[in-house]
């Protein structure tokens, strides 16, 4: 399986500012990234395995989440995490006006001020649809995606040993984005096995940088 899509390759032809699809590898850093979240079940233990290794992360929320456990984001943020736009209600974006597309990412954008002070944050799409309207709405207002160039395809229902040896045998490199979710124990679980052998190794794991604004 591949954990690096192809379908990722042409938003790699956008410049950084505009689409992200991988970081800077410099000190052999990666980056976890773990959408749909935040989740009362799931989200906790997964802090507290980021927190029991001294590692930092990036979380895109769900505005709709975001309103039912506040708490939640305050802990993200309280521990060093980075905190990202995943729209407020999590459908795609494929059949949305532009209007309606906005008002998801807006609304998200206001719901996360009132945890780290930020007007804008970095954005993920829900299922990683954009579209040429939100490309160039971005564009002109210098405002930045945030794609993936490693997928863990934790989204498999898939036993955890299975996850494990696949992640094990194609690790991500330095400067991968890593695509995770936090809305299943899935990525946990994994991780819990992983995390130690990587770092390790000398394998390390920081936030993405937030927007300049």
């Amino acid at each position: 399986m591949n954990m690096r899509p192809r379908k990722q390759h042409w938003l790699s032809l956008f410049p950084d500012a505009l689409v992200q699809t991988k970081g800077s590898g410099r000190n052999n850093i990666r980056y976890l990234t773990f959408d749909d979240g935040p989740d009362p079940i799931y989200t906790p233990p997964l802090l507290d395995l980021l927190a029991s290794h001294g590692v930092k992360a990036s979380f895109f929320l769900v505005g709709q989440k975001i309103e039912r456990h506040p708490k939640l984001v305050e802990r993200i943020v309280a521990e060093g995490h980075m905190l990202g736009n995943h729209s407020y209600s999590h459908w795609s974006f494929k059949r949305m006006t532009t209007r309606k597309k906005l008002n998801e990412i807006h609304q998200t954008d206001a719901l996360l001020s009132a945890f780290d002070g930020r007007l804008h944050h970095r954005m993920r799409p829900p299922h990683g649809y954009v579209g040429a309207d939100l490309l160039c709405y971005f564009a002109l207002h210098r405002r930045n995606f945030v794609y993936w160039s490693y997928d863990s395809l934790d989204y498999q229902e898939r036993p955890t040993p299975v996850m494990v040896d696949r992640l094990r045998a194609d690790p991500p490199s330095p400067g991968d984005i890593v695509l995770m979710h936090d809305d299943s124990d899935r990525a946990r679980d994994a991780l819990s096995v992983l995390l130690p052998e990587w770092l390790r190794d000398g394998h390390a794991f920081c936030a993405l940088p937030q927007e300049a604004r």
